[in-house]
């Protein structure tokens, strides 16, 4: 079998065979391991000489379905590592949809729905997150390429207050660009950094803790000392070890008072703008220049997807603009490929605007007040166990806490905690990975699927106990 044009004829039948196995694998998913315990071997398993004659798609198929245990169930309720979502059933019909139809979101010309589904999503989102009807925005594939795409613009202002184009001429004659944020700024906005040539190591964290709590008096005196030079302040709503919030509105005078940009990072942390209950934790967003955040975070559609909003859109067209005689140009509709780095684009527009039409404001609301109240439920039950010490408040969905046995050397925890936190991926039962906190290693399991209840929690900590009782003997004495 060398030629695809030949199996026509097989395109309904590989479609059946690999639906029914995602129906499988979704069967089990409110049950199953997290991670099988043949996951290495049935990843390993795949062919791994890439063949002279392939063997057709329903042979390519079927031994992608024998190495189904390579992948993690990291779309069911007990996958608390990072801050990972699932897919909702109508994010991800919608997404079979989208691969089906296989659309390039670059333009109208190439796919209306997928234009329109982004302008709706994007539209809907500002709603959703209280930001002003007036701001743009694209998708992008995730919260890394939205902060580039964010800081991509603020960095096309930042030149024009220097009287150049640099979108045209680049940085040649300029100096550096003064990025200020506290220590909450996140490897993604770094990297984003990196990736504009502004240099990850050039932002300057302002922090008056150990934890990374921003210093305002010093970041306004660096402000102070520019002169009145333009700057570039990152907020984080929603930091990632104990989710964490600089003052967005301090933040926000701060820039108006400068003359700065004001980006803020809410990959996660933007959701809490959903519902009342939290929405305090993010006020002064909607004063920002630049937001973000990410979709397959706690909106629970499918990889890959993200959204960075921009009070003023016309600043992407500079580093993003993208044009030849056979390419569409914008019109009655934005022309998304000529606003975010990419051309050629997932209509990722779709699975959003089904999943918002399907659940709308009231759904995500619920959604996320559900996961603060269990959020608050594991809190309870690590302050009630006498083996488990919590490490910080819980504002919103992140639990930060450690195993700490009575009786351990804590000049053992750390040691203890690491091989605490490589048996509980390794066992599979849940999914909750290390950091380190305040200098000291500890868990952080995040809660935003939409499948997760209470005793999906009572799990993680039942398992995290077992666990450190069966191999913290060494530490204990």
């Amino acid at each position: 079998m060398s030629d695809p044009l030949r199996e026509r004829r097989l395109v309904s039948e590989t479609l059946r065979r690999a639906a029914a196995a995602a129906e499988r694998y979704l069967a089990e998913i409110d049950t199953d391991r997290v991670r099988r315990p043949g996951a290495d071997a049935a990843a390993a398993a795949l062919n791994r000489d890439f063949p002279e004659h392939g063997d057709g798609a329903l042979a390519a198929i079927e031994e992608l379905v024998r190495a189904s245990d390579g992948a993690l169930r990291a779309s069911g309720p007990r996958f608390f590592h990072w801050v990972i979502g699932g897919d909702t059933p109508a994010a991800l019909a919608a997404d079979w949809l989208t691969s089906a139809w296989d659309q390039n979101a670059a333009a109208y010309d190439s796919t209306p729905i997928g234009t329109v589904t982004e302008e709706l999503s994007i539209r809907w989102l500002k709603e959703l997150f209280g930001l002003p009807a007036s701001w743009g925005g694209v998708l992008t594939t995730g919260a890394t390429m939205a902060n580039f795409t964010a800081l991509a613009a603020a960095r096309s202002w930042w030149a024009r207050r220097q009287g150049v184009d640099l979108d045209a001429r680049g940085f040649a004659g300029l100096p550096a660009v003064p990025v200020f944020s506290s220590g909450y700024i996140h490897p993604s906005a770094t990297k984003a950094l990196a990736m504009l040539g502004i240099g990850r190591d050039t932002a300057r964290r302002f922090t008056r803790d150990d934890i990374g709590r921003v210093d305002l008096a010093a970041m306004e005196a660096a402000l102070r000392g520019l002169d009145g030079a333009p700057a570039i302040i990152v907020g984080n709503a929603g930091e990632v070890n104990a989710g964490d919030f600089d003052p967005i509105d301090a933040l926000a005078d701060l820039a108006e008072r400068y003359g700065a940009w004001l980006h803020v990072d809410g990959a996660f942390g933007l959701f809490a703008r959903a519902t009342g209950k939290a929405a305090h934790l993010a006020a002064g967003v909607e004063r920002a220049h630049s937001v973000i955040a990410d979709g397959h975070k706690w909106l629970n559609v499918p990889y890959d997807s993200g959204f960075a909003f921009i009070r003023d859109a016309s600043l992407l067209a500079g580093p993003f603009a993208i044009g030849a005689a056979y390419l569409p140009k914008p019109g009655e509709h934005p022309m998304f490929g000529a606003m975010g780095p990419e051309a050629s684009r997932r209509a990722r527009g779709i699975a959003i605007w089904a999943t918002l039409r399907a659940y709308g404001r009231d759904g995500y609301r619920e959604m996320v007040e559900r996961h603060l109240d269990l959020a608050q439920h594991l809190a309870k039950r690590v302050d009630e166990a006498p083996d488990l010490e919590r490490l910080a408040d819980v504002p919103l969905n992140i639990v930060c806490f450690r195993y700490r046995p009575k009786d351990a050397k804590a000049d053992e925890l750390d040691a203890l905690n690491l091989r605490l936190g490589a048996e509980l991926l390794a066992d599979g039962r849940v999914y909750a990975g290390t950091t380190r906190y305040r200098g000291v290693v500890a868990f952080r399991p995040a809660i935003v699927n939409w499948r997760t209840t209470e005793a999906d929690v009572d799990v993680l900590v039942d398992v995290v106990r077992e666990l450190g009782t069966r191999f913290g003997a060494a530490a204990a004495v």
